[in-house]
């Protein structure tokens, strides 16, 4: 026979008693395929795409649709001399638009969407569902059955499978990967910080071309105070204005169009010779290196292009490809044409080409309506930097930090009070420090074009083990986007010292607290880990544990989904009591965009039933918010109850009582598993134990005898429900750990800095757990320990 560790440990590593319900609710497995092919076969009719494709004007096309204030301006930023100059960098933005937001974008990348969710992030979850790739390894084969846990199967043989056994056996690529990822968030915040200084700095510039007198300086004041404003209504959320985003920007992109098509009638359509692709090579081969620096210019043309992907939503693939092709491509394409026959006319005035175009009696409407698209488009890359900030700190790659829901219809719409002040400082430092759009389009095209590349290495992963493509495809898609995204990089790289360095300088302080934070988390993680104290230790302590069990339920907080972790076996041999009823609670992130809440928490029982000792985790996507603490306990002591009340089901189902320390006969386990050996998830069982701090009596709860006889006897007077109901009652204590890292006195110097300074400043300074999960202050106990790495 077993013993009740190799029973406990075998649970752990092959999911037993997960099983639970099978048998009791089949209909589970039925429902759970339904919800997984609404999921992943959605039907939207044509009016409804076209009512998203309309809604998406305003969320996703923003930024790139306010390019042309500025692209001819930062393209020629000391005039142009000759009109075959302005038809060759129009023939490179219309190439550009449609080899890079067209082609690679939408109708390439956008399929690469978790679940609607874009960015670097979502990529990275992507993939982490079909390769272990992720460094903490805190996954288990039940998460795998979530309804939103969509994967991809491939044949041992197939190339797909090799690549991933590849990732997973090579440490230094999973390292590299998650570098990648890190620097490509780092990238997208600095565009978070650097459109709303270009466009609103563009947009406000129009105040001078009518009216020269004004000074330079008053162009500027007057974008920092919309600046102001704009990161001041932030905490309101967009919910209530949200609805006007979409016609303001519908009008701006019918305006720029319309204002080239007059451009093209009033001054001919000459440059339309643009479309030929032999200008491209003209104009490379007769500039040369002039016209190979102007790349930086024309690159913005394309800015926006990777917001498009980081803001992709909710919104279904098709309306987003529908937005573009029907409106937003054409109309930039006619904006571009219109602005390049004009300038071709009009040779000197190059600086400000886009206001100069406007015919005189809707200047001012059309100043109004830039202005207002410009806030839109910086509206939407802030948006986007908390949204993409909110799935780091589900990585476990940021410092904790608030994260505020400012509507209650649409889950993506969050605040996050810290960082949106941090932007606003470095964003008016930007704008008033660089003054002029030259500098800031400068480290504009740094950014964007730093995301692309990051975004291509990740697509050649998302294309071998997700899409399972041939490697001729992946090798055309990666060589004709690298040549491209290559080449503008090669750009931007001289004018490093002119503006260039500030998003490298931006997101390398960024990348440095990202990457130094997720060390300290992973090095916490294996610590618990690696420290896991034995089950045969605690069962060999009876079922008191060897202490004065008080009336009351310990919620014991731990990062570890399995295990019993070191900080709980100090607790019991140095302190002389403990809570009648025990829950280790995990709270872990999965590489998910949501979980369901009705598969939200997962439960087991440790031990005999006398020891009342539970474990719990609770699961949630990189999307969710954890609830206010008062939710989450109910739902947990829902959970709780709902698993002894199917426990004491199948107990009754069965002949002879079910035993958690008895091992399981062939039968008893084909009986609890589905016919194809699969498991569903509500009040399933996983494994998470905790650390346990110090704990002081509650108040004992009337009318409840309590006595522990021998490992085999049972609570008297009382069933199970009733005792944890009064448990409840008697008071719910919060335990939590708190595992200080500290650098060993043998480290290197760097990492010295990284882990006694950084780390800890950075600790110091974010949120902590008790605050997240809302834990009122008289019922918190914190255990502490030092780490050395």
């Amino acid at each position: 026979m077993a013993s009740p560790l190799e029973i406990d440990e075998e649970n752990d590593n092959k999911g037993s008693m997960w099983d639970l319900e099978q048998k009791l609710d089949q209909p589970m497995d039925a429902e759970a395929g339904r919800l997984r092919n609404m999921y992943r076969e959605k039907k939207f009719s044509a009016l409804l795409l076209l009512r998203l494709a309309y809604q998406s004007l305003g969320v996703v096309y923003g930024d790139l649709g306010t390019s042309p204030l500025y692209v001819f301006y930062n393209t020629f930023p000391r005039g142009v001399d000759d009109p075959e100059k302005v038809i060759g960098a129009l023939s490179l933005i219309i190439y550009s638009l449609t080899l890079v937001p067209l082609l690679k974008y939408v109708f390439i990348v956008l399929r690469a969407n978790d679940n609607g969710q874009g960015g670097t992030l979502a990529l990275y979850s992507l993939l982490c569902r079909h390769a272990n790739i992720k460094i903490i390894p805190n996954q288990h084969r039940t998460d795998e059955e979530l309804t939103t846990y969509s994967r991809t199967t491939f044949h041992e043989k197939s190339f797909a499978a090799k690549t991933q056994r590849w990732l997973e056996e090579q440490k230094f690529i999973k390292s590299t990967i998650l570098i990648l990822v890190l620097v490509g968030t780092c990238m997208v915040i600095g565009d978070g910080i650097l459109t709303p200084a270009i466009s609103v700095l563009s947009a406000a510039g129009g105040i001078k071309v009518n009216k020269p007198e004004v000074d330079s300086g008053v162009v500027v004041l007057v974008a920092v105070v919309i600046l102001v404003g704009l990161f001041s209504i932030q905490r309101y959320g967009t919910d209530r204005v949200g609805w006007l985003f979409a016609p303001i920007v519908l009008l701006w992109f019918l305006l720029i169009g319309g204002i080239g098509i007059y451009n093209l009638w009033r001054f001919g359509g000459s440059v339309l010779r643009a479309f030929s692709p032999l200008y491209v090579y003209r104009y490379l081969r007769d500039g040369r290196k002039d016209s190979w620096l102007s790349l930086g210019g024309i690159l913005l043309s394309i800015t926006g292009t990777e917001a498009l992907f980081a803001d992709l939503a909710n919104f279904p693939v098709s309306s987003v490809q529908i937005a573009f092709t029907l409106v937003v491509f054409p109309c930039l394409l006619l904006a571009y044409s219109g602005q390049a026959a004009y300038l071709v006319n009009n040779l000197h005035h190059s600086q400000d080409v886009f206001y100069r175009s406007i015919p005189e009696k809707i200047y001012w409407p059309v100043f109004v309506i830039a202005t207002l698209a410009a806030v839109v488009a910086s509206q939407a890359t802030i948006t986007a930097t908390f949204s993409i900030i909110k799935q780091a700190l589900a990585h476990g790659c940021f410092p904790r930090v608030k994260v505020v829901h400012t509507s209650k219809k649409f889950l993506g719409q969050i605040y996050i009070p810290d960082i949106n002040w941090i932007l606003m400082v470095l964003c008016i430092a930007v704008t008033a420090g660089f003054k002029n759009q030259t500098q800031i389009g400068n480290a504009y095209g740094t950014a964007v074009v730093l995301v692309m590349l990051v975004t291509t290495l990740l697509m050649i992963l998302v294309m071998i083990l997700v899409w399972h493509c041939h490697w001729i495809l992946v090798v055309a898609f990666t060589g004709l986007s690298l040549i491209v995204e290559c080449t503008y990089f090669s750009a931007v790289l001289f004018k490093i010292d002119q503006g260039g360095w500030a998003p490298l300088a931006i997101a390398g302080v960024f990348l440095i607290v990202m990457y130094v934070w997720h060390y300290g988390t992973v090095k916490r993680y294996q610590f618990e880990l690696h420290s896991k104290v034995s089950m045969a230790w605690i069962l060999g302590l009876g079922p008191s544990l060897g202490l004065v069990r008080v009336p009351g339920i310990g919620l014991v907080y731990t990062e570890l989904a399995s295990g019993v972790p070191h900080i709980f076996s100090h607790f019991i041999t140095n302190l002389p009591a403990i809570h009648s009823v025990v829950v280790f609670v995990c709270v872990k992130y999965l590489p998910v965009y949501t979980v369901p809440e009705e598969e939200r928490f997962l439960v087991k029982r440790i031990g005999p039933k006398n020891y009342h000792i539970f474990r719990c985790v609770a699961r949630y996507g990189y999307k969710d918010l954890h609830k206010k603490d008062d939710d989450f306990e109910k739902k947990l002591f829902d959970n709780l109850f709902m698993f002894v009340r199917l426990e004491s089901m199948m107990e009754g189902c069965s002949d002879s009582e079910y035993s958690l320390c008895e091992p399981q006969t062939e039968q008893s386990r084909d009986f609890m598993l589905n016919n194809n050996g699969n498991t569903t998830s509500l009040s399933n069982m996983d494994y998470s134990i905790s650390s346990v701090d110090s704990i002081v009596p509650a108040r004992s709860p009337t009318n409840v005898n309590v006595t522990f006889q021998s490992s085999n006897s049972h609570y008297t007077e009382v069933d199970e429900l009733e005792f944890l109901n009064n448990c409840r009652e008697a008071g719910v204590v919060h335990i939590l750990g708190n595992t200080v890292v500290r650098a060993s006195r043998n480290s290197r110097f760097y990492k010295k800095i990284a882990v006694d300074y950084i780390y800890a400043f950075l600790r110091k300074i974010c949120r902590e757990n008790s605050v997240i999960f809302n834990i009122p202050h008289e019922s918190l106990l914190n255990v502490g320990q030092v780490f050395y790495v």
